[in-house]
């Protein structure tokens, strides 16, 4: 049996991602892999994801050159989530921010941006 046998998929074929920051441990994103896309993640050198409002195939720097390369895959107890280290060239966020994960919500309710801009505008 393959691992991806035991994958437990949602209906719509799909497991989350968590893309990590494979030196200092850093939150990266969250994308979705289908079954093709999580095969071609192991065996590649870059993770694959399923957008899911385009519903194709992408791989991360394609068009922004903000790149990712795989350095190890794991997934959770319950085999419904992935966790993927990867060496981030540039920006993960399509705002062109470090992490997707840039903005704060306080305690009072208000909210703020924790990161700065690594370039002037969003790209994807």
């Amino acid at each position: 049996m393959s691992f991806l046998d035991e994958v437990k998929f949602n209906d719509q074929g799909l497991v989350p991602a968590i893309i990590q920051d494979a030196t200092n441990g850093q939150v990266l994103m969250l994308g979705y892999m289908n079954r093709e896309t999580l095969e071609e993640t192991v065996t590649g050198d870059h993770p694959v994801f399923w957008s899911r409002s385009r519903q194709q195939r992408w791989v991360k720097g394609e068009t922004s050159g903000n790149t990712q390369r795989t350095v190890e895959v794991r997934y959770d107890c319950d085999v419904d989530t992935l966790l993927i280290a990867v060496e981030q060239r540039g920006a993960a966020c399509h705002e062109n921010y470090r992490s997707c994960f840039y903005r704060r919500i306080n305690r009072d309710g208000t909210t703020e941006t924790v990161e700065k801009r690594l370039g002037n505008s969003p790209t994807r």
